[in-house]
């Protein structure tokens, strides 16, 4: 097995614009669209400028007025849920960097580069939110609950420490991992938050946060379809990470998660919330995990959760509708499947 990689080359006057592997390749590194190695490339980097947003398009006013009239159980969820997202979308930023210098082709470092991007407007869109509801100081609180709520720090250590062994040793397998950990984040980890905000949306509570966290769902759902594609080129290319082994981490990750997702939920939501069944959330969460780990290439882990048991939340978070904003704040059009941009798992 291949236990190194190598950075990607700044340039290569002797090598292909395409790379010749996903990673330890050559490459030029000079990018050209129309050579680059991987068909589903152009196609996805299209769709993610498609989704461009800033948080300056969302008039945060009328959320600034009904924030204080939140129940105390919904004002405090609300605060843990964005520091739990600005932890992790800050991780992620950097996580998504580091990954770029070792992918030869230069198409997958533009791709990088534009979801780094994107999470910065992230955590930018938490620091606006909080900034139009709450005092600076309520801010910094919020901030920094990721050092001291212990269910908090226990959830995103999970991933966290996955990341750093790639991070400390980046071999193939450790690489390979990583992703799985990113799928996670991206993918699962911020489904009770986003339910949260927009389960208060349907009560026509806090309408433009919810419209903003779509945003990023959006967002986040491309990033996972982006990761799964690397985790299955990786695997591809280099078979012998293709293995049983592989296949059980990649389940018991996910049922570590999902675990974890859950106690998460149970602690800062359970049934405190008007409009949010318990019983459906956990089956939802492993709905989202089956989904996430078909994504990876593998079979479901739940198989007795096939189906989204919260299906009023399809309206909020299908990135492929056309439709406006909730309560017809503003216009938008999400980005249509086509020929060149259609996959099905999302």
């Amino acid at each position: 097995m291949v236990d190194t990689m190598k950075q990607r080359k700044l340039y290569d006057i002797h090598a292909p614009n395409a790379s010749t592997g996903i990673i330890n390749g050559e490459s030029s590194n000079v990018l050209n669209w129309d050579d680059v190695r991987f068909s589903w490339a152009y196609p996805l980097y299209k769709n993610m400028l498609a989704n461009f947003w800033t948080p300056f398009e969302i008039n945060m006013t009328h959320d600034a007025k009904q924030f204080p009239n939140l129940t105390d159980d919904e004002q405090e969820a609300f605060k843990k849920i964005i520091g739990l997202l600005a932890f992790l979308d800050s991780i992620q930023t950097d996580y998504t960097l580091r990954v770029a210098d070792y992918l030869t082709d230069s198409s997958m470092a533009a791709l990088m580069s534009v979801l780094s991007f994107q999470e910065v407007v992230h955590n930018q869109s938490y620091s606006y939110v909080l900034s139009s509801l709450v005092p600076k100081s309520v801010q910094d609180e919020i901030y920094e609950y990721w050092k001291k709520d212990e269910v908090l720090r226990e959830r995103n250590e999970f991933i966290v420490d996955g990341y750093e062994e790639f991070v400390g040793n980046p071999t193939p397998e450790s690489l390979a991992k990583s992703i799985v950990y990113d799928v996670i984040l991206e993918g699962l980890n911020f489904y009770s938050g986003f339910a949260f905000f927009y389960n208060l949306a349907r009560h026509q509570k806090m309408v433009s946060t919810s419209t903003m966290i779509n945003y990023i769902n959006r967002d986040e759902q491309l990033h996972v379809h982006l990761f799964a594609n690397i985790f299955k080129e990786l695997l591809k290319e280099n078979s012998e990470l293709d293995n049983e082994e592989m296949k059980q981490f990649v389940e018991d990750a996910f049922k570590k998660a999902t675990e974890l997702e859950i106690n998460w939920f149970r602690y800062i939501i359970g049934d405190r919330l008007e409009g949010i069944n318990p019983e459906e959330m956990e089956s939802y969460l492993k709905f989202i995990a089956n989904k996430r780990v078909k994504q990876l290439g593998y079979d479901h882990i739940y198989p007795e959760h096939r189906t989204n048991t919260m299906r009023w939340i399809k309206a909020y978070e299908d990135v492929n509708m056309a439709k406006s904003d909730f309560f017809e704040q503003k216009s938008r059009q999400y980005a249509k499947v086509s020929s060149d941009n259609g996959f099905d798992e999302l």
